[in-house]
């Protein structure tokens, strides 16, 4: 006799670790640049290149990419532009790990800094924060039957029990590759002096055996003018996002959970049909984690007894996860910025912003969200020498997200955070409005911890222990009692009981007399 058993699909964090790490290098600039005058603005982007799991630790390498803008010597201060990257090779200690684990390792950027040493020569700092986890896909089997010889007639316990259960759980790229045009009174394309391309809405829908995916790319080009025309020209322009993503096994009503972040991207000049320098090339990849979860209602063994022979089991304990639901909640952040003394802005030029989360904490019926939106705003001053500058801030945000039913078993999963809009307005030549509104989603899991039946043993019935029980006897319940225990204790199936006293349902009352007749006889 065994048990038949039903392997339910399960997902978890199984390790994680971090480290903080300094890069640092001297950067010459190349004899075809000119001179320094004075920095203006730069950025960083870390991109992780080979992941190598062993032993105990993982070692990772790749490279931490930077863009700076600055001032020339040149009479005016004309913008210029560098670009490089700072190598890294570092080792994440993550205790059991093996190398055959499935490790995902992703770079932060603490903090960036570039200083002049002089007209030709610059200094770039930059604190990086490598993190590393261990997502595992792992079967929860839990016990649905029983198979064994005819004529044993075991009697077994089902409990209904609800769960979720992971239909699917992979990573996906999506690819985006456009061709954007200048319009006709735009100059041609010289140089490019500063790039930056971010997410607009996105959107993902689950539908059968496919994920629908909508949104859009922010590209946002400063760049230099062909031939005389040299003054900085400013082109923006959304690029639509629009594809199909086969899940197979999925079905709609399904839940969906889709993480998505930028991964590498790179915008070029191209020539048009005419051979002039008039268009952008873009390419970029958006990574994506999928995870699909599907609602259960299953009937498990949880105790099992015999009739003609003496049947035993012992019990486990399982771990499984409910659905609370998937969330998603909008926090408005405004700010008044004042420039420094003596800084004067004329125009607005571009403004971006990036949202970090410091800290995930519970709420009642909720969680607590902490942490810094980042604002760049580049701006043309008053200054023939220094015609441009850059305000660089922090607005700290605070936002509780509801999450009806949630309790001390449940726990959030990852929080995607994105900037949905950004408003940067003038209130005076030294003062600036900010206005933004960031967009926060997550899924909220509660745990489900069970005892089941885990093993079962049979052996011939215990004949003593039989002839001591009554052939027929009048039970009387007492508090706690049901069908099952009383069945269990005299060998009878508790149909056999409900039949023998008329009774269409199980439930007991405490002094309620019940005919039990051994062997159900």
């Amino acid at each position: 006799m065994e048990l038949v058993q039903q392997n339910i699909h399960m997902d978890r964090i199984g390790k994680e670790g971090s480290v903080q790490i300094t890069l640092e290098d001297d950067v010459n600039l190349p004899e075809m640049k000119p001179d320094i005058s004075s920095l203006c603005m730069e950025k960083g982007n870390v991109v992780v290149e080979e992941v190598r799991p062993g032993t105990d630790a993982v070692m990772v390498r790749g490279r931490l990419v930077f863009d700076i803008l600055y001032h020339t010597q040149e009479d005016g201060g004309r913008l210029d532009c560098l670009d490089g990257k700072l190598l890294f090779e570092e080792k994440i200690r993550l205790d059991g790990l093996t190398a055959g684990d499935n490790v995902t390792v992703c770079g932060k950027i603490d903090d960036i800094s570039v200083a002049v040493i002089n007209s030709r020569k610059l200094s770039v700092q930059s604190v990086v924060t490598l993190s590393a986890t261990v997502e595992e896909i792992y079967d929860e089997t839990l016990p649905v039957g029983v198979s064994g010889e005819e004529g044993e007639d075991p009697q077994y316990r089902l409990v209904p029990m609800e769960f979720t259960q992971v239909c699917l759980c992979r990573k996906d790229v999506m690819r985006v590759k456009e061709e954007l045009g200048l319009p006709q009174n735009y100059p041609n394309i010289g140089q490019i002096l500063w790039k930056n391309v971010e997410f607009g809405e996105m959107n993902f829908r689950l539908g059968e055996e496919k994920i629908t995916a909508t949104g859009e790319l922010r590209v946002f080009v400063l760049y230099e003018g062909e031939g005389e025309n040299t003054s900085p020209q400013i082109y923006e322009e959304p690029v639509p996002i629009s594809a199909e993503i086969a899940c197979y096994g999925c079905r709609e009503g399904e839940a969906l959970d889709v993480r998505y972040g930028m991964g590498q991207w790179e915008l070029t000049i191209k020539a048009d049909e005419d051979g002039e320098q008039r268009l952008f090339a873009l390419e970029a990849t958006v990574e994506l984690k999928l995870c699909v979860y599907e609602d259960k209602r299953m009937d498990v063994l949880t105790d099992i007894y015999g009739i003609k022979r003496e049947i035993s089991g012992s019990r486990k304990s399982v771990q499984l996860e409910k659905l609370l639901r998937s969330v998603t909640g909008k926090t408005k952040v405004t700010e008044h910025v004042k420039l420094g003394a003596g800084d004067q802005i004329l125009q607005l030029v571009h403004s971006d912003g990036q949202v970090s989360l410091s800290s995930v904490s519970p709420a009642q019926e909720g969680i607590v969200l902490r942490g810094m939106l980042g604002i760049k705003v580049l701006y043309v001053t008053g200054d023939d020498e220094k015609p441009y500058g850059c305000l660089k801030t922090g607005i700290p945000f605070e936002y509780t997200m509801e999450i009806p039913g949630m309790t001390e078993n449940a726990q959030t999963g990852p929080v995607q955070t994105e900037l949905e809009q950004l408003s940067v307005t003038m209130l005076d030549g030294e003062e600036l409005d900010v206005k933004g509104v960031i967009c926060f989603s997550t899924t909220a899991m509660e745990r489900v911890e069970a005892q089941v039946l885990g093993e079962i043993s049979q052996m011939p019935l215990d004949a003593e222990k039989l002839a001591s029980l009554p052939g027929m006897a009048v039970y009387v319940v007492k508090q706690g009692d049901d069908l099952w225990t009383i069945g269990k204790k005299y060998y009878v199936p508790v149909e056999s009981i409900m039949d023998l006293n008329d009774l269409d349902q199980q439930e007991l009352k405490p002094g309620q007399k019940l005919l039990v007749v051994k062997g159900g006889v």
